[in-house]
């Protein structure tokens, strides 16, 4: 096995092992949550939170209003579902968003997911009924950084609102790294393609073709898979048969 092929293979389980780590984390999350807090992940964060809180019932939006500004953190707007959660989320700039409903419906999961891709930060769902695994796992998915069965309880407010941090900045941290490694193995898959279509234009071996891309990624300050792709695009053979195409019809015009 070459040493280009055992790093492709070693990228791989990287990838495969971060994102399973990832699931691990939030499952971890959802459960800890459903039953108690894992203190041992708090990180206490001495700043108070900006949240956008979601709950229609408001006599009980009101005492989680209460609870959460006892603790230092100010609502900064309330909301009685999650209809356009993106767009209230650029607007009001929140730190958190914490939705307080009997069970998580189909178009709350479909606007935090939207959240979640586009402006992602930690949410908090308090569930006031019992969800099957599927329920809790569809929640996770759709971004949720803690999940808690039962309620808010007034004394759980801090270690709750601090995990959820702590874990939503683990996540990130590691999806930043999964994003990197993914992007670094895209990135060497074009120069090996590159490397071909030169090896076979040039007619010289992997090393000449290797020097020329890098010399050419020295020359213009790009990055090797940005010259890569380049020189693919210029260099394949889709690439010449448009080039072909092109050529005869101009011939035909003239």
């Amino acid at each position: 096995m070459t040493p280009s092929k055992c790093r492709n293979r070693l990228n791989w389980r990287h990838i495969i092992r971060l994102a399973g780590y990832l699931l691990g984390i939030r499952l971890e999350i959802t459960a800890g949550m459903a039953v108690k807090v894992n203190e041992e992940a708090v990180m206490v964060s001495p700043d108070p939170l900006r949240i956008l809180l979601i709950d229609k019932d408001t006599d009980r939006a009101a005492l989680v209003r209460n609870a959460l500004q006892l603790e230092g953190h100010e609502v900064i707007s309330q909301r009685p579902d999650a209809t356009g959660l993106t767009a209230a989320v650029a607007r009001d700039e929140p730190d958190m968003v914490i939705i307080d409903m009997d069970l998580p419906d189909r178009d709350t999961l479909e606007n935090m997911s939207t959240l979640n891709a586009h402006a992602p930060r930690p949410i908090v769902f308090f569930a006031n009924e019992s969800g099957d695994r599927s329920t809790i796992q569809a929640a996770v998915r759709a971004g949720v950084t803690a999940y808690v069965v039962d309620g808010l309880h007034p004394d759980r407010v801090r270690s709750i609102i601090d995990t959820a941090v702590a874990r939503f900045e683990a996540f990130q941290s590691l999806r930043d790294e999964l994003a990197e490694t993914r992007s670094a193995l895209e990135g060497r898959k074009l120069i090996e393609r590159a490397k071909g279509l030169i090896c076979k234009r040039e007619g010289c071996d992997e090393d000449t073709a290797f020097k020329l891309l890098r010399s050419a990624a020295m020359d213009q300050s790009e990055r090797m898979a940005v010259i890569a792709k380049q020189v693919i695009d210029q260099l394949s053979p889709q690439a010449d048969r448009q080039c072909r195409r092109a050529t005869d019809g101009y011939r035909r015009v003239s």
